[in-house]
């Protein structure tokens, strides 16, 4: 099963601690024929985390992306800035039973990866386990529902 809504495109984003891992996800994408928009940043030179977070998110809680993968060093930059917005339920994983569990327990909507902290191999692996792990429902939903900040 998959998570991946064919009429969606995987919104991507990264900065510079990250770009080299994005680019193997993007492969990684290709080979799978899964489409993606990637948002940035598009090279190695050091750049600020939040101006392609922004973006990303924004496209997730709109739904023209989904789910969305985002990358930094330690990933909680670029975490706590996707967890910004109303509509994200961005979770930092470094294996791959965080992955499920954060797709099966909390519904989340963004992958993201600690790129300084993790091989290629095992963001390959965290992020297939992300992609074909639906969300689990049940008495999850209740919990996920509290989630947003009640206006």
């Amino acid at each position: 099963m998959s998570i991946i809504d064919p009429q969606k495109k995987v919104a991507l984003a990264s900065d510079h601690a990250g770009y080299e891992m994005k680019m193997m996800i993007e492969g990684y994408l290709d080979s799978q024929n899964i489409a993606y928009t990637d948002f940035g940043t598009h090279s190695a030179e050091s750049c600020d985390y939040p101006d392609f977070a922004h973006p990303a998110a924004e496209a997730v809680e709109s739904g023209v992306c989904y789910p969305g993968i985002a990358l930094c060093g330690s990933g909680n930059g670029i975490a706590m800035t996707l967890n910004k917005h109303q509509g994200i339920r961005a979770a930092i994983c470094w294996t791959v039973e965080l992955a499920r569990l954060a797709r099966e327990h909390n519904d989340a909507n963004v992958l993201v990866l600690p790129a300084r902290f993790i091989d290629p191999a095992l963001a390959m692996n965290i992020v297939d386990a992300f992609l074909s792990t639906p969300f689990e429902g049940g008495r999850h939903i209740r919990r996920v529902e509290k989630i947003p900040v009640k206006r």
